[in-house]
């Protein structure tokens, strides 16, 4: 058909191009072999070169610094390219330079189902009535709760300051030897000598984040985040005095008035007291009277209050059973764990609570994240 009605209009006809026609009326070759270029080593010159490039003065240097050191020398071997062409062969291809290996830190991952099991502290400065003048906010956040249990506000950053900080919030929040884990980033104050006898003697392990991973320490920075992106909050403070006053407000507000999103919605100062229980089982009561006045209201399903999660990570392990928020995140909730003794007594009085309205409420475990 094609020298009838020609190549063009049959390879249109059918929807081929006409260079799909011509290449298969060409014969196939076997595979392409490259001739060696006449100009190229030989095989006894890049064995030489390869020598001098395992010599002890070169064996830690990268080829140019080889090839320029044989020119002062008055000789040359080969071009910096094949240098590497040679290396290629010979799986030598990597960092030659005698140079620092940072070692391989381990992902810090801590696991919280009570208050009082891993606290998280930073530092962070609060820009002072002048250009280059700092106040150093010192905070210590339980990370199951969100309560803050101690923090300082002082003009220097200094380990000094922060053992003294640490060892009275411990003190005051009744700490025992082996209960506590506190959680840090790696500045000076954390990873000094006398932070860490100090936490040795009481019992305290110290949990360090690794270093340029500015999300392994992520409570506290959010923690940082609702202070300076509160209405009101200065782009400077006048004093010291000026400084201590609004951090006290602060706290105090964040503490006991403050409605968390990771905590289902309750306040640190409820969570940390153990009150989580008496809140949501209130709240059910105020939801199950408004679902039996007007049910047609609800649609899918009888109301739930948030669910306080049962446990707070940093950096969970990756199971498949586990879910996160998104791909990377290191705020997350534990879905496979057992369940908490405070769950177990809120889902026995909403069993009991609905039966007696003829209806029953399904409590959904949502997860939560750090504000």
């Amino acid at each position: 058909m094609g020298p009838r009605l020609g190549v063009a209009p049959t390879c249109a006809a059918m929807g081929l191009a006409r260079a799909t026609y011509y290449r298969t009326l060409r014969p196939r070759h076997g595979p392409h072999c490259r001739r060696t270029p006449s100009r190229a080593l030989s095989q006894q010159e890049r064995l030489g070169a390869l020598a001098i490039l395992h010599e002890p003065r070169f064996v830690d240097r990268a080829p140019a610094e080889v090839y320029a050191t044989l020119l002062d020398e008055g000789q040359y071997l080969c071009s910096e390219r094949t240098m590497y062409r040679i290396l290629a062969e010979n799986q030598e291809i990597r960092e030659r330079r005698n140079q620092l290996r940072h070692p391989s830190y381990h992902k810090p991952e801590l696991l919280a189902t009570t208050p009082n099991q891993v606290w998280s502290w930073d530092i962070t400065k609060l820009l002072g009535p002048v250009k280059w003048t700092y106040f150093y906010l010192y905070v210590i956040l339980d990370i199951f709760s969100r309560y803050v249990p101690g923090w300082l506000l002082a003009r220097e950053e200094n380990s000094s300051l922060a053992q003294r900080l640490i060892e009275e919030t411990c003190l005051k929040q009744g700490i025992l030897p082996g209960q506590l884990i506190i959680h840090s980033d790696r500045g000076s104050p954390m990873t000094s000598k006398p932070v860490a006898l100090m936490l040795s003697d009481l019992g305290v392990t110290k949990s360090l984040s690794r270093p340029h991973v500015c999300n392994d320490n992520p409570y506290s920075e959010a923690q940082f985040k609702t202070l300076k992106y509160r209405p009101g909050f200065p782009d400077r403070f006048g004093s010291v005095q000026d400084a201590r006053a609004l951090c006290r407000d602060f706290f105090s507000w964040y503490n006991t008035e403050h409605r968390h999103s990771g905590i289902g919605m309750m306040t640190p100062e409820a969570v940390h007291l153990g009150r989580a229980s008496e809140i949501i089982i209130a709240r059910q009561q105020t939801l199950f009277a408004a679902y039996g006045h007007h049910p047609e209201r609800f649609v899918r399903r009888p109301p739930s209050p948030p669910a306080l999660p049962p446990a707070a990570w940093i950096n969970p392990p990756r199971p498949k059973t586990v879910s996160q928020d998104a791909a990377g995140s290191t705020i997350s909730l534990s879905d496979d764990l057992e369940v908490d003794p405070i769950l177990g007594t809120i889902a026995s009085s909403l069993k009991s609570l609905s039966s007696s309205l003829s209806f029953a409420a399904v409590a959904s475990a949502t997860e939560g994240t750090a504000q």
